[in-house]
């Protein structure tokens, strides 16, 4: 398994998307990729960060970056994430969180007092030869879009 590097190409992958096709991470060579992990839809955080992305689609664009979502949520929930949000990009379904565990965030999470595993909130700014710029791990949302949307821009 390719080791995640600043600087050196991300992992590839093909997982389901909501589009109805499958996806992988080198179909987008060209184009900067904003490549967000969340832990479920619907969910208030969860919701209140896809709809940030949603709302800063066309900035992101400007600098030639797409958006893309991925959780562990199976297609159908995600078709229902999206048009309950009206999300304008696409979320790639990881239920058996193979590609979580590639990108380092498949992870023991605790809440009050349970442990389990889950998605750790985090963030993968790839350029448009599919190497990691930056990554943002532990995702606290405040700031967090902003520091992407600057972090893409640099990348024209």
């Amino acid at each position: 398994m390719a080791e995640l590097t600043v600087g050196r190409v991300v992992p590839d992958f093909k997982l389901p998307a909501s589009s109805g096709e499958e996806v992988a991470i080198r179909d987008f060579r060209g184009r900067n990729v904003v490549l967000y992990f969340y832990p479920k839809d619907n969910t208030p955080t969860c919701t209140q960060q896809s709809c940030a992305f949603r709302d800063t689609t066309d900035d992101f664009a400007a600098s030639d970056t797409v958006i893309v979502g991925i959780s562990t949520d199976d297609i159908a929930s995600h078709q229902k994430f999206i048009a309950k949000h009206n999300l304008p990009f696409v979320l790639l379904a990881d239920t058996e969180h193979k590609v979580c565990g590639k990108y380092g965030v498949w992870q023991l999470k605790k809440n009050y007092g349970r442990e389990y595993m889950g998605i750790v909130r985090s963030t993968f700014l790839i350029d448009k030869k599919g190497k990691l710029v930056q990554e943002w791990r532990g995702v606290r949302l405040k700031g967090h879009i902003e520091a992407v949307l600057e972090a893409a821009s640099e990348l024209k």
